[in-house]
């Protein structure tokens, strides 16, 4: 969708007549329906400027101009476009607008720079990548940009940016992305001219414009083949046994759902380590090889930024984030818009998106509408804060109202916790959950242990993350997490004092493969969805131990945490529905924590009796091992003789 469309004439000749904000509002209505005539008009000084930067006599006439472009299956806008004709080749200008007039490097991260926007000074991509990026996701997905061969130009241009000496803007520390897509700043108004005037000498022959808006939606064979290469050898993403059977159904049930047209919903049932996160990746990959658009989709960020990570492994830019999805990112999807959408932690979906929760209907609703053959992964014992409304129940409800068949399935092995669900059956038992037949029996030999210290359990998984960086410290969420310290890596956020203990929060979102990442704790949030070989998880006052009974207490957390947000004035109005909402997701909370290790799991409990009970049941274990070991080794004796 492209909210204003003339050639460089016209475009000049409005701005000049002042026509060009009432033009635009009437588009804007007109194509998308809301908006507020001060909100077009805080563009206004950018597209003066870039007025100025047209008034050019060598930019020909007949150029073709755009403002506002969405790029389809996005929320993204490209601010502004000029198609013309080198004499050879056809090329669209892509020109990233910013207001901004003071920018601070980011030293310690890819392509970031911090500026004032939005009320405060933020950490935000820098211009050139924005712009780059724009280009990259256009020319991955538009099969005119790929098939008429249009040439991309992606630029910035910061019109109320002064530059100084060893200027943050343009350090080389942002080297890679300025060669992609150089940027413009005040006084520079010649060199744009110069950039645009190289690749813009005539005009629009072939309708530019409307080639990039109506070009069908299709991945490229560039990504195709990047995103096979980058699976390939990649051991994180290897399938095994039951694993790969799945992915071939999977990918040959949606294969014939779009080619017949038949709309469906697949529904996976698996629990911790079942793989889900591995099938999710290279389902999606396997049906872009198809030309299908399918992208991944989760709630929460960190595995989407993580998973990302993984997949791009040795390349150090690539266009797949685009990929990966937010849940909140469909709110205005169009039916059957995409052809599939893969669906990780779909228990972890909200109703409403937005910031403030206020957009959209329900996010499994949106889902379904907006793809021809949807997958959901879930595990509804791994809901975790008062939002969660991913259930089966509301799955098929949606299904069954949008028209899409149902197709059940349920993942049983166990890739994680030493291969066996036996240590999950015993956690559940353990954690009042569900009583079980494993209250003695964790059914394997997995490393589960308590520590009387926190620093002791830390240097443990420091000592065993030396191996393959996969070991981390994770906490429940009863300390606090100020945003003023959400970058300081010395800032103690969580302080055990009769231990001197003391460690930050995760400061980055890939916390769970950032190697210097270890001597800080993650939380549910960023934990979610991944998995390592040991973990170590400190246990705060939310879960206790009282007259012999396993408790939570909601009034424990941190005010800083969203989980459970609403609970306080719940609990006002009526106490007893507050603890049995409140309840199962603490305990849920610390069942996700203590199962994202493969091969052990550390705890440290805030509460003595909470420790004691743990260790009780934990020589239980031990005892019930040893009489199994015992009656083997008598068997065995028997039958020498």
């Amino acid at each position: 969708m492209i909210i204003y469309e003339s050639t460089k004439e016209q475009f000049v000749g409005d701005v000049v007549n002042e026509l060009l904000i009432d033009r635009l509002y009437s588009s804007y209505q007109k194509k998308i329906g809301r908006t507020s005539k001060a909100e077009i008009r805080s563009w206004e000084n950018s597209l003066q400027k870039m007025s100025n930067v047209m008034q050019d006599d060598d930019i020909p006439r007949d150029a073709a101009v755009a403002i506002e472009f969405n790029i389809p299956n996005t929320s993204k806008r490209v601010d502004f476009l000029i198609a013309g004709n080198d004499g050879t080749q056809d090329h669209v200008v892509i020109v990233e607008l910013k207001q901004w007039e003071e920018v601070e490097k980011v030293p310690s991260r890819d392509a970031l720079v911090r500026t004032y926007v939005g009320g405060g000074v933020r950490e935000v991509v820098h211009p050139s990548y924005q712009a780059w990026s724009y280009a990259a996701l256009i020319e991955d997905f538009n099969e005119n940009v790929q098939q008429q061969e249009i040439r991309l130009e992606p630029c910035a241009y910061l019109h109320n940016y002064r530059k100084t000496d060893n200027d943050p803007l343009t350090d080389d520390h942002y080297a890679e992305h300025l060669e992609k897509a150089p940027v413009f700043v005040k006084g520079e108004i010649s060199k744009l001219r110069t950039f645009i005037k190289k690749y813009i000498r005539e005009g629009d022959r072939n309708h530019l414009i409307y080639q990039i808006e109506n070009g069908r939606i299709r991945p490229s064979k560039s990504l195709q083949d990047a995103l096979n290469n980058m699976l390939k050898g990649n051991e994180e993403f290897i399938m095994i046994d039951e694993q790969k059977v799945f992915y071939e159904e999977a990918f040959h049930l949606a294969l014939n759902s779009i080619r017949t047209g038949t709309k469906q919903v697949m529904i996976v049932e698996g629990g911790p380590g079942t793989g889900k996160s591995v099938l999710a990746i290279n389902l999606m990959v396997k049906l872009i090889a198809e030309e299908l658009v399918a992208m991944y989709v989760t709630k929460n960020a960190a595995p989407r930024h993580i998973y990302s990570t993984k997949l791009k492994k040795d390349f150090k830019k690539s266009h797949i984030d685009n990929l990966f999805k937010g849940s909140g990112s469909f709110t205005e999807v169009e039916s059957n818009e995409f052809d599939i959408l893969i669906v990780d932690e779909a228990h972890r979906l909200n109703e409403k998106s937005g910031l403030f929760r206020n957009l959209g209907e329900n996010q499994v609703k949106e889902l379904i509408k907006g793809s021809q053959f949807t997958i959901f992964f879930i595990d509804e014992h791994q809901k975790v804060t008062i939002h969660d409304i991913g259930s089966i129940e509301t799955i098929e409800k949606y299904a069954k109202e949008l028209g899409a068949e149902i197709i059940s399935r349920e993942l049983v092995s166990q890739f994680r916790c030493g291969g066996s669900d036996g240590y999950i059956a015993w956690l559940d038992d353990v954690l009042q959950i569900r009583h079980t037949a494993n209250i003695n029996d964790m059914g394997m030999d997995y490393d589960f242990r308590i520590f009387d210290d926190p620093n002791e359990m830390l240097e443990e998984i420091e000592k065993l993350n030396e191996r393959n960086n996969k070991s981390r410290l994770m906490a429940g969420y009863c300390w606090e997490w100020p945003k003023s310290n959400r970058r300081d890596v010395d800032h103690f956020d969580i302080t055990i004092p009769e231990h001197d203990f003391g460690i930050s929060w995760n400061i980055e979102n890939t916390w769970a493969i950032e190697n210097s990442s270890v001597r800080e704790a993650g939380c549910i949030h960023t934990a979610q969805g991944l998995e390592f070989d040991y973990v170590g998880v400190i246990i705060g006052d939310d879960l206790r131990v009282e007259d012999g009974k396993l408790v939570t207490d909601f009034t424990k957390r941190a005010k800083s945490d969203q989980s459970l947000r609403g609970i306080k004035k719940l609990a006002k109005e009526d106490p007893e529905n507050a603890y049995e909402v409140a309840d199962p997701i603490i305990r849920n909370t610390y069942r996700t924590l203590m199962t994202r290790g493969q091969k052990g799991c550390f705890i440290y409990c805030t509460d003595p009796e909470l420790q004691s009970y743990l260790k009780d049941r934990l020589k239980r274990v031990t005892a019930n091992r040893r009489d199994q070991e015992q009656l083997l080794y008598l068997v065995d004796d028997r039958e020498d003789y």
